[in-house]
This record gives structure tokens, sequence and C-alpha cells, in this order.
């Protein structure tokens, strides 16, 4: 059973899963508020009405949620928005691996560096500039790690937005941010990691069965995504719980 400040304000109806920490003066404050497993909710946070916090997730101290965290998120703020997320494994650590491309400004290009999390990988592409401008290249499928059925862009996305929050059951995905920047969480399950897409010359690959979530974007970001399907509405799992199981069920 999951223990509650005696100074905490709780909602009689709100959903409270096994393994939630509450921090003094804790708020629930509304109905139809759902706390996932392994939830932490610190000092004077606020959680507003319909909010579901999913499954370790981390609010921070006075943080005032008035939308729905993604699992193992953490927020901030007032109101919260999404500053990180929690790495896997049975340490918690504050941040997953974030991947500093400068740490392979040494390889060749074209290459491909394994991210840890699946089968994700980062992809450097090839890069030809001169006196006209720059280029950046990739031939399908030697460079590029599929031949894609469908692609779309993604921009003028509010900064305060997330995109994806879903996984694929067989579409893989291959993404490059053509103008500014954004963030790309990728998650097995198990191993999490995050990439900085800052650049038209490298890509992330996010193969089938990875939790993909991409936030921080910059007011100018345009983020081109390769698809190796054609929209498929049943190839969706929207949800982290209906992914864990996805996975469990493949062994």
């Amino acid at each position: 059973m999951t223990e509650r400040p005696v100074d905490c304000i709780i909602s009689e109806n709100a959903q409270i899963a096994e393994g939630v920490t509450f921090g003094p003066r804790v708020v629930l404050a509304g109905d139809g508020i759902v706390l996932r497993q392994n939830v932490r909710l610190d000092a004077a946070c606020v959680i507003g009405a319909d909010v579901t916090i999913g499954q370790g997730a981390w609010v921070k101290a006075g943080a005032v949620v008035l939308r729905s965290v993604p699992p193992n998120a953490i927020v901030e703020g007032n109101p919260a928005q999404v500053v990180g997320y929690l790495d896997g494994g049975s340490q918690r650590r504050p941040d997953p691996k974030h991947i500093d491309i400068r740490a392979f400004s040494h390889l060749p290009r074209p290459s491909k560096v394994d991210l840890g999390v699946g089968e994700s990988a980062l992809f450097l592409m090839r890069r030809i500039t001169d006196a006209r401008g720059a280029l950046t290249v990739g031939e399908v499928p030697t460079e590029v790690p599929f031949s894609p059925a469908r692609y779309f862009v993604v921009f003028d996305v509010p900064t305060l937005e997330l995109r994806g929050e879903h996984a694929h059951r067989r579409c893989q995905q291959f993404l490059i941010c053509l103008h500014g920047t954004c963030r790309v969480l990728l998650d097995d399950g198990q191993s999490r990691c995050e990439v900085t897409l800052d650049r038209p010359d490298m890509g992330v690959f996010m193969p089938d069965m990875i939790w993909g979530t991409q936030y921080r974007y910059s007011p100018d970001a345009a983020l081109l995504v390769f698809a190796s399907r054609t929209y498929e509405a049943d190839d969706y799992l929207r949800t982290y719980d209906d992914f864990l199981a996805e996975l469990e069920k493949r062994g």
C-alpha cells in the first residue's frame, strides 16, 4: 500500500497505483487523477483534474501539473513541462544517456553508431561543402537502413509540446532534423537514451518496438521522418502499458 503523508490533500476518487512516493504538502486537486506505478511526487506539487501521471514519472517540487505526464518523464515549473526523462534500469538515474555528436567527429562519413537501445543507431551522413553551399546525402538502402514507403515532416511545434509517444509493431523510422533542433528519446523497455538532432547531416534510426518521443523543439525546427511502411492504424502501440505488454508477449 502506498503511504500518503497526512499533510497531503488527495481527491477521494484519485486512482493511485502501488509504489507512488508522496512528498509533503502534495495536492491532488480534482477528479479523474490517475497516478501510475512508481510515480514520485515531490513537496508541494499540485496535480490538476483529469491528469494522468505515467509510470515512473517524477514531478519536481512546486510543479503545477495541468496536463498528463508521459511515462518516465521529469516535469517541473508552473505550468509544468517536460525537462527530461529518467534512465532505465534498477538505479533510476535522473537522466538517460545523452549522445554527444562531438564524440564521433573523428569517424569517417558515412558511419553508423550503435546507441545501446535495441537496434537503434545514429547515422552520420556525408556532407559536401563548397563555395556554392552545403549538401548532405544518403543512399538507399546502403546508407539509410531501409527503403522508405512514406515520409512526413513535423514543424511549427510549440515548445511545450511532445511528439511521438508511441511505438510501432512493424514500422521502422529514420529521423533527420532539417532545421532547428529537437531531442529524440529512445526506449526499449529497459534502456533509454536521448539524441539531440541539430543538423541535417545526421539521422536516428528507430526500429520497430522502440518507444519514441520527441520534445524540446526549437521554434524553427523541421523534423523529417522516413517510414518503412505506409500508415497502418493497428501498427501503433499508443500507451506505454500496451508497449510493455507487447514486449512481454514477444519474450
